[in-house]
């Protein structure tokens, strides 16, 4: 059964867009890449179709955080949610080589995979849990000495990609988590530090 979401679904292209199709009944739109950059049509359809929110899912690889950033000088960076795809070395069944980051996309993730990440925005009702910014600094996880290597740690816990920025971690912790799930990550974290 699909995932009736609220809101539309920004991907980088067709086959991602052909993926998530059959997961998912909500507005799935393409940047094309980044077609999106010098696209202005398509930029003003975003800004107008997104304006009331939007769940990014681009590659979890160099290119993917482009596109969010670009994005984020789009819209207003608190109507993003940032869903994020999980650092898979693989190759796509179509392409005869890996990405050149070695990654698997959106469109080679596994249909269980996506669904799951997708879930907590089903039926228009997003579980957020609320996270203070300095627990993470507590944790070391910013501002710090060996901060990165830190996140990486985590995010390989939570699934996430290991080279997002601080606030791209608080922020996927605090939309894909309720408080208990992000109190139990947390904890898997700070027992595998010490």
């Amino acid at each position: 059964m699909k995932l009736r979401l609220s809101l539309p679904v920004i991907v980088e292209g067709r086959y991602d867009r052909i993926k998530l199709d059959s997961l998912l009944d909500t507005l799935i739109i393409t940047t094309e890449g980044f077609g999106l950059f010098n696209d202005p049509e398509k930029r003003e359809y975003i800004k107008k179709v997104c304006r009331d929110g939007v769940i990014v899912a681009t590659d979890s690889d160099g290119a993917g955080n482009m596109i969010r950033a670009h994005l984020r000088g789009l819209l207003p960076p608190e109507s993003i949610i940032n869903v994020y795809i999980p650092q898979v070395k693989g190759k796509e069944k179509r392409k005869s080589a890996p990405s050149a980051e070695g990654f698997l996309g959106v469109e080679g993730t596994d249909a269980k995979t996506l669904y799951e990440l997708f879930l907590p925005y089903a039926g228009g009702q997003i579980k957020r849990c609320t996270l203070d910014r300095g627990r993470l600094y507590s944790l070391g996880l910013s501002g710090g000495e060996n901060s990165a290597e830190k996140r990486a740690q985590l995010c390989r816990i939570a699934g996430l990609p290991q080279n997002i920025t601080a606030k791209a971690l608080w922020q996927a912790i605090e939309t894909t988590y309720d408080a208990q799930g992000a109190e139990e990550l947390l904890k898997r974290f700070a027992e595998g530090c010490e």
